[in-house]
Order: C-alpha cells, then sequence, then structure tokens
C-alpha cells in the first residue's frame, strides 16, 4: 500500500461534524476514516454505471439499432408521467 500525501480539506458545520464524529465512533474509526470510506463508496457507487461495458459483434449491431430507431410512444406512459403524484402539493384539489 502506498503512503497517502494528497489531503482533502472540507468545511462543515458543527450539526454535521457531530454527526461525523458520531458515526465514525459507532463505526470503531476515526472521523478520517468514515468519511474516506463513505465518499469513496459513493464515487463509486455514482461511477459503477457510467463505466466500459463490453459486447459482443451481435449485442452491439442491437444495441446500435436501438438508439438509432426513433422514439415510440407508449401507450399511457405521457398520463403517468403528468398526472399528480402524492409527492405534489394540493393534490386532492381541496387544498390540504
Amino acid at each position: 500500500m502506498s503512503a497517502k500525501a494528497e489531503r482533502l480539506h472540507l468545511r462543515l458545520d458543527p450539526e454535521q461534524k457531530a454527526l461525523l464524529e458520531a458515526a465514525s465512533e459507532a463505526t470503531g474509526s476515526t472521523v478520517s476514516t468514515f468519511v474516506l470510506t463513505a465518499a469513496t463508496d459513493a464515487a463509486a457507487s455514482v461511477l459503477a454505471d457510467r463505466r466500459v461495458f463490453v459486447l459482443d459483434d451481435d449485442a452491439w449491431r442491437a444495441f446500435d439499432e436501438a438508439l438509432d430507431r426513433p422514439a415510440a410512444e407508449v401507450s399511457g406512459l405521457r398520463d403517468l408521467l403528468t398526472a399528480p403524484t402524492v409527492l405534489d402539493p394540493d393534490r386532492s384539489g381541496d387544498g390540504t
């Protein structure tokens, strides 16, 4: 394992610091180790679906053809995506 030479400085408020300290204590690690592990895991998760993927010739042709096809109207999808949801304010229409 190589020696760590890089530093990352963060500014945070007292509540954030207390939360990180409590979480690191709960996991039995230092704050630095906890933050580095959590940040590294989050970064890997964000990048997981953006990495290179390999397809054989037939699969690549099918993939390429699918990308070239014009978009198709999917029955009911537009209504589903534009209909109010439980997250929309005043979805009931009675002001509640």
